[in-house]
């Protein structure tokens, strides 16, 4: 065993981190079900669908109707078609309706990511110990400062929850879900590609290959089966000063 950092294998990294993800969104589907469920999400979509049907059932309109078969229809029909849209999309009810539904999904995707990474990436390494989450315990590797020195609390929040959880997913989603629905799409689109290109850049680029979580906690993953973590930077340098100690004693008889 010794200090030096003995980082974990490409291959390694790769395959505990697909099953960490297999196991994220496994609960992250889980989670949204429920919320979905208790929060009526499901319940405000019919009611909307209910005045969507009102109102073509009322004007003798499809809103579904295809854009090659809107395009056949005489300029009249058009303009019946869209100005029965605009009265829908104009209603006072389906402007609260669409609030309420834009405000559950933005707690639902955010709660549907925070509670398994608060699960998964934060309790499970600290029950494990040494940062290791389930694809990393069964894998053989775990999460050390940079120096080799057991990662702090503190650390695992910054890598789980600031890092993982906030900027590398949460905030995608969030980005994604604002290019898809074009709502700012510029700002979603820019920003999504923004922290892809950086984290390509960080796992290539960089000479220890650290994404973007490891750069913000200074943390790094090592190889278990090779790598001595020490509990306090202080018992660091102890082992560090019995090395030289035993070193200089060895060249002394030489």
């Amino acid at each position: 065993m010794i200090y030096d950092v003995q980082k974990a294998s490409m291959w390694k990294r790769f395959s505990a981190y697909l099953l960490d993800v297999i196991l994220l969104v496994i609960l992250a589907v889980g989670v949204a079900f429920l919320l979905s469920s208790s929060l009526g999400y499901e319940a405000k979509l019919n009611e909307r669908e209910e005045i969507r049907v009102g109102y073509e059932q009322e004007y003798g309109v499809d809103f579904d109707i295809s854009k090659e078969d809107y395009d056949k229809l005489s300029e009249s029909d058009r303009k019946k078609i869209d100005d029965a849209y605009a009265l829908f999309i104009g209603d006072d009810e389906i402007g609260k309706i669409d609030l309420l539904l834009a405000n559950l999904v933005l707690i639902i995707v955010s709660f549907s990511t925070l509670i398994p990474h608060i699960i998964l990436e934060l309790i499970v390494p600290l029950l494990f110990k040494n940062g290791q989450t389930l694809g990393k315990k069964v894998f053989g590797i775990g999460v050390v400062r940079v120096d080799s020195v057991k990662i702090s609390n503190l650390q695992l929040f910054a890598r789980a929850i600031l890092g993982k959880c906030t900027i590398e997913t949460l905030l995608t989603i969030l980005l994604v879900l604002m290019w898809f629905f074009n709502f700012m799409p510029l700002v979603g689109m820019v920003g999504f590609f923004a922290i892809a290109i950086l984290q390509f850049f960080c796992v290539v680029a960089t000479r220890n290959h650290t994404a973007l979580h490891d750069l913000l906690s200074a943390t790094v993953c090592v190889d278990m089966s090779s790598q001595l973590i020490f509990d306090s930077p202080e018992a660091l340098i102890q082992y560090k000063k019995e090395l030289h100690a035993k070193e200089a004693e060895r060249s002394a008889y030489m």
